[in-house]
């Protein structure tokens, strides 16, 4: 098994051609993705091991999702088979002052209607040191949220280290719900990514909006609350859908570490804090210093701003060069 274990549902993304709207789309571009397979293929492409655990059905589009998983170097021997459907979404890119949108198909899919039997958490951990899960997985059923419980408090007694990015989807649950339901499975997480803002929103954590370290307030009332190790929070700031300021801070021992910022011209903003979160792990892994660490995700997550789809299909090289402060535009001959 992989270094690297990551847990959640997978879907096909239907996209318009171009920054075309919904309603004015001839056709869709397939792609797949989800946050913990965005994860694991990000881990993969740096020349880290990653494996992807979910349940999907028996037929031939979800074997092309378990496909292009594979060849992009991600493990999917534990891919769960059964139920009649995977989720699907559909993208709507927003370009200046139109902000994207989402629309999912995603009720009653494999891993929504998922039992606990049919993952064998001791056995798909053996040999790996990581587990990462996301919100997102547990908002998906009574049932995906049982198995997410048993995957993070087994990961915990067997001795991996745990991380958990917030993603909190409005569409999917209230505020009290996710509240309610992820807060008792933080005593299992080590490594929490999130933001200002969805901590305030799903946590309650209250801090001084005004105040010049609102960031290490954050973090601080995070640790002080669940007993986390590390908090990362990430940081976008921007009015328009084709542009953002993106950065990150990760606070480690009552430090905080902040990335350099990056100023972006966005291509495709899905799946960039999963990449943040990829890269991130991946350079902990390694046993980077979190200052490096963090300049590091939040390169990788810059580029992924410029690639289409889900996966964030760059190189280590690519990823190293920008962390190191090497500016892009010019083509490499």
């Amino acid at each position: 098994m992989s270094e690297v274990v990551t847990f959640g549902e997978i879907m096909l993304r239907l996209t318009p051609p171009g920054n075309l709207r919904l309603s004015q789309a001839p056709h869709f571009e397939i792609t797949f993705g989800g946050a913990e397979a965005n994860v694991a293929v990000m881990i993969a492409q740096l020349g880290g091991s990653a494996d992807y655990i979910t349940k999907l059905p028996a037929n031939e589009l979800a074997q092309r999702a378990v496909n292009e998983l594979r060849g992009l170097g991600v493990g999917v021997v534990g891919v769960a088979r059964g139920g009649e459907r995977m989720g699907v979404y559909f993208l709507e890119q927003g370009a200046s002052q139109r902000a994207g949108k989402i629309i999912y198909d995603r009720a009653d899919s494999a891993i929504a209607l998922a039992h606990p039997e049919d993952f064998d958490w001791e056995r798909i951990f053996q040999g790996a040191r990581w587990f990462h899960w996301s919100g997102i997985t547990p908002a998906l059923s009574p049932s995906a949220a049982e198995i997410t419980a048993q995957a993070a408090a087994a990961a915990r007694r067997l001795g991996l280290t745990v991380s958990f990015d917030l993603n909190y989807r409005a569409k999917l649950w209230s505020r009290e719900q996710a509240g309610k339901t992820l807060t008792p499975l933080m005593n299992a997480v080590d490594v929490c990514v999130t933001s200002v803002e969805e901590a305030r929103t799903v946590f309650g954590i209250e801090i001084d909006e005004s105040a010049p370290d609102r960031e290490e307030q954050a973090a601080q009332r995070l640790i002080e609350k669940f007993g986390f190790k590390m908090v990362a929070l990430t940081q976008r700031q921007g009015a328009l859908a084709c542009e953002t300021s993106w950065g990150a801070m990760l606070f480690v021992e009552n430090r905080a570490h902040f990335s350099r910022r990056h100023e972006i011209s966005i291509v495709d903003r899905v799946g960039a804090g999963d990449s943040f979160t990829g890269a991130l792990i991946f350079s902990l892994r390694r046993g980077d210093a979190p200052q490096r660490a963090v300049d590091f995700a939040v390169a990788a997550s810059s580029l992924k701003h410029t690639v289409t789809g889900d996966y964030n299909l760059v190189s280590l090289d690519e990823v190293e060069a920008l962390a190191a402060g090497a500016s892009g535009g010019r083509v490499q001959r």
